[in-house]
């Protein structure tokens, strides 16, 4: 206690660390490709097709000590209501180049496979809505996606695969 009464604090207790900064440096298609197999083989569609969207992500650094490159992958597969015919296909890798800083090394992995893809995916969404739009069919308006549980479903997906490979050695 100070002499007037006061409790003193060590000045590291009331020291914040440092915000998180996160800078968009870039974003572009590394890859596309999009396949109109209702119009290259002439097929009649009826009904309403069933849509799957797969969903993969990437992270990496870069030369540079603060720029990450993260990549989310989107295939979208749309077949005949009874699944017999595919009608297009749509495969997109997307990236964006991302400084980031004051993350500690624990924490890089989960923000960079969430935070990254959440700023990407608006832009991502209105590529994947344009390319169908101009492939001839309906706009795709992709649902949102929730990063956590994706990563969450991936770390479960490791572990396993990591269990089943030490099971077999």
């Amino acid at each position: 206690m100070a002499e007037n009464g006061e409790t003193q604090t060590p000045p590291d207790a009331t020291a914040q660390p440092a915000p998180v900064k996160m800078q968009t440096l870039g974003q572009f298609i590394r890859d596309m490709s999009f396949e109109n197999i209702l119009a290259q083989k002439g097929l009649k569609v009826e009904g309403r097709p069933n849509i799957s969207v797969q969903v993969a992500l990437d992270a990496k650094k870069r030369d540079d000590a603060n720029q990450f490159e993260v990549g989310t992958r989107v295939k979208v597969e749309s077949k005949t209501e009874s699944g017999d015919q595919t009608i297009f296909i749509l495969e997109l890798d997307y990236v964006g180049v991302f400084h980031i800083e004051n993350v500690p090394d624990e924490q890089m992995h989960p923000f960079l496979m969430i935070e990254c893809p959440r700023m990407l995916f608006p832009f991502l969404r209105r590529v994947v809505h344009d390319i169908t739009r101009d492939g001839g069919f309906p706009p795709l308006n992709l649902d949102n996606i929730d990063w956590v549980q994706l990563y969450r479903q991936d770390l479960l997906r490791r572990a396993e695969a990591q269990k089943a490979t030490a099971t077999t050695n």
